[in-house]
């Protein structure tokens, strides 16, 4: 089929497609929507085109109108739900001992995969360390790029505390994945100006989808920062050429639930 298809009974030639279209690729002068001159080349399909029709009558080559989840007024937030939604968040630090089902986590995944990205180009990837073990096991490496910055970069550690980090970790205290049963790290290639940016709207959008099925999560930098850096955990974790870590996240079940949300410092505002 051609880039798009027009349902001429349903449609109701409001214009509100080619409104939309972010690339400005659709042309209703002449009626009934149709295709600017290469408007195939710069689509990107972002999906607007069919997810704002309000008939229905918009089909594009790479998307259905029976392929998107239908919304409506009961299904928005109201402004008081999604307030609570977002300042009820809490970085997980202390997790069940039991593992959490890899179709759980895929679903997390499934629905973080839907952030924003640049140009429409969702250039994240995913790796999970689902092994408990394996988790334990990078650990040793981030202890070990740690010991390294203490001994060679003392004055960039010294701020980061790295040296009780590793007196905790020689006395059986882990301040570096916390215990979780599970990492979940979002990388993706370094030359894609998109793709740090793109990782960490993901990785936000994971760690406030997971208190919706049960579970926790927590940024977790020092391995972040160690995969960033150290040779020995990037052979270990084994991604793909040209690709950096741009997010790791400790996830399991939480052993504690809160009960109230504390308030934050006022933001700080310039008007012009």
């Amino acid at each position: 089929m051609d880039l798009f298809r027009i349902d001429q009974e349903l449609c109701n030639k409001d214009g509100i497609c080619a409104a939309e279209c972010p690339m400005k690729i659709i042309d209703t002068s002449k009626g009934f929507p149709r295709p600017v001159k290469g408007a195939e080349q710069f689509c990107i399909n972002c999906g607007h085109c069919v997810a704002v029709c309000p008939t229905q009558a918009f089909s594009h080559k790479n998307l259905s109108p029976a392929q998107c989840i239908p919304l409506d007024e009961t299904t928005l937030f109201s402004p008081e739900q999604a307030e609570t939604f977002l300042r009820q968040r809490r970085s997980i630090r202390n997790y069940r001992k039991n593992p959490v089902g890899k179709e759980l986590l895929e679903k997390a995944i499934t629905i973080a995969a839907h952030a924003p990205s640049g140009h429409n180009r969702q250039p994240v990837h995913w790796q999970v360390i689902h092994d408990t073990k394996a988790v334990k096991e990078l650990t040793t490496h981030v202890i070990d790029w740690m010991r390294w910055m203490l001994k060679e970069q003392p004055d960039r550690a010294a701020p980061l505390h790295l040296d009780l980090v590793v007196s905790g970790w020689e006395a059986g205290m882990d301040t570096v994945t916390r215990n979780a049963p599970h990492l979940i790290i979002a990388h993706g290639d370094k030359r894609d100006l998109t793709a740090h940016a793109a990782c960490t709207i993901a990785m936000t959008w994971l760690e406030l989808t997971l208190p919706s099925l049960g579970l926790g999560g927590c940024w977790c930098g020092f391995f972040n920062a160690a995969a960033t850096f150290w040779p020995p955990l990037q052979e270990a974790l084994g991604l793909p050429n040209n690709h950096a870590s741009f997010g790791t996240m400790m996830v399991g079940h939480p052993v504690y639930t809160y009960k109230r949300i504390p308030p934050r410092n006022p933001p700080e505002i310039s008007w012009k």
